[in-house]
């Protein structure tokens, strides 16, 4: 029998209503042999809309997968779609696999069709993942973005209104851009895909159930073959002998109980 998987979602915000919701998604998508843990920081704001926010988390999110790695979790997913701490995660970590939304969806739907479209909620979120996708060499790839006007919070507030306003701009991302494959640009858009994908008739990627797949995905291909992150150049990790000198997990609280 293969060994279980532990696997994190760490939700880069500090208290979140959606936590159970996202628990019960994660669970029923698992597969039986994977072990799942949702949590969320100690602190900082409900949402990372903005730049500044974002500035705030990184440090305990970092702090956060440091921790996942030293309590034995074979990967940790970050769940936000601007990817945040992504790189800098993967540099920290040694055997845990570390991936994020973003990442995750554009490299998918570049397998399932030549062009993709990116539901974000609102205008101010797309330079920066447009940059991203850029990043990841995808940049001619991407068809187009459509806003909702929602904000991270709103998505979870009406279905039935978030549904009308992902059919129409996905519709228009089909139709006027021409998208082949939709991202849900947001962790908060989580469960639409299936009613979506069923009146457009095109692969919709939901941004939880894509990166905890590609998670337990590459857990598998670690254990047989030995395929993990590469500790050269990108994500060379820092001295261990260095931080152990600066006790940089004393001051930053690694070995505190952990918000579950």
């Amino acid at each position: 029998m293969a060994a279980k998987k532990r696997i994190i979602w760490l939700d880069p915000v500090g208290p979140n209503p959606l936590v159970p919701e996202f628990e019960a998604l994660l669970k029923e998508i698992a597969s039986p042999d994977t072990e799942v843990v949702v949590r969320t920081l100690p602190r900082g704001p409900e949402h990372i809309e903005y730049h500044y926010y974002e500035a705030l988390i990184l440090s305990d999110l970092l702090t956060e997968v440091r921790r996942a790695e030293k309590e034995g979790f074979d990967a940790a997913v970050i769940g936000c779609f601007y990817d945040v701490g992504l790189q800098e995660a993967r540099e920290i970590t040694g055997r845990m696999i570390v991936v994020a939304p973003a990442e995750s969806c554009t490299h998918l739907a570049c397998q399932m069709g030549d062009r993709f479209s990116i539901i974000v909620g609102r205008q101010k979120w797309i330079p920066q993942i447009r940059k991203t996708v850029e990043g990841y060499g995808l940049g001619q790839r991407l068809a187009s973005f459509r806003p909702l006007n929602m904000g991270v919070l709103d998505f979870q507030v009406d279905h039935k209104e978030t549904m009308r306003r992902i059919e129409e701009q996905s519709r228009r991302a089909i139709e006027e851009d021409g998208a082949e494959v939709i991202i849900l640009g947001c962790t908060a858009e989580f469960g639409f895909f299936k009613d979506a994908q069923k009146k457009l008739g095109v692969p919709f990627l939901d941004p939880v159930a894509v990166p905890f797949k590609t998670a337990e995905f590459q857990v598998e291909l670690r254990e047989r073959f030995g395929w993990t992150h590469s500790k050269i150049c990108a994500y060379e990790a820092p001295p261990q002998k260095e931080m152990d000198g600066w006790k940089l997990d004393e001051q930053y609280g690694i070995w505190k109980t952990p918000k579950s």
